[in-house]
């Protein structure tokens, strides 16, 4: 085998039709469209128009609502909590929370936390706490010798990074001169000007 020599699977590139070349070509002329008609011209998009009749996305019924409330958890299952803690990501003497299967490489991102599910086997004694659990993967945890706990999932602000201890010094000054009343200046008295006498005709 040679670079020069690899080929894709037959058929996986096939040639762009192109059409308008001729009668011969058999899709001259019209193209392939037909005669005139809504179809036959550009710019149509009909996204589910049946010709008038009630269209399949309204005839089918629709159940059910999307809650605003709704949370969206990391479904993560036993076994893949063994395969963590034998290649040595988690530390089976510790608990195993959201942030310790986060910093393990078992989920990407928080969400709303974690319900741990039932499949696979697990054989290490852990302690879980978790946001969720299923029936059985209590029940599992619980023979293998660990216990679970329900825990709900902190939402917690960012924390803001402290500023120095100089800078800190000189952002109080900075506000109780803020704070210090201004000095109103003072405004001079000016003599109103005297008229000139009027003089005897």
């Amino acid at each position: 085998m040679r670079l020069n020599e690899l080929r894709d699977n037959a058929g996986a590139v096939r040639n762009r039709k192109r059409v308008g070349r001729g009668i011969g070509s058999g899709t001259g002329k019209t193209a392939g469209r037909g005669h005139k008609g809504q179809k036959s011209r550009s710019g149509v998009a009909i996204k589910g128009f049946e010709g008038g009749q009630m269209p399949l996305h309204r005839r089918l019924p629709k159940r059910g609502f999307t809650s605003l409330f709704g949370k969206d958890y990391n479904e993560v299952n036993l076994e893949r909590v063994q395969r963590a803690i034998d290649a040595g990501a988690l530390d089976a003497g510790k608990p195993v929370t959201v942030a310790a299967l986060l910093e393990a490489g078992v989920i990407r991102r928080p969400k709303d936390g974690v319900r741990l599910l039932g499949k696979g086997e697990l054989k290490a004694k852990v302690t879980f706490e978790v946001t969720g659990v299923s029936a059985g993967a209590a029940k599992a945890v619980e023979a293998a010798g660990g216990s679970v706990a329900v825990v709900p999932m902190a939402r917690t602000a960012p924390a803001k990074a402290k500023p120095a201890a100089g800078e800190a010094e000189d952002g109080a000054k900075a506000k109780a001169a803020a704070k210090k009343p201004k000095a109103k200046p003072a405004k001079e008295k000016t003599k109103p000007a005297k008229r000139p006498a009027k003089k005897d005709s």
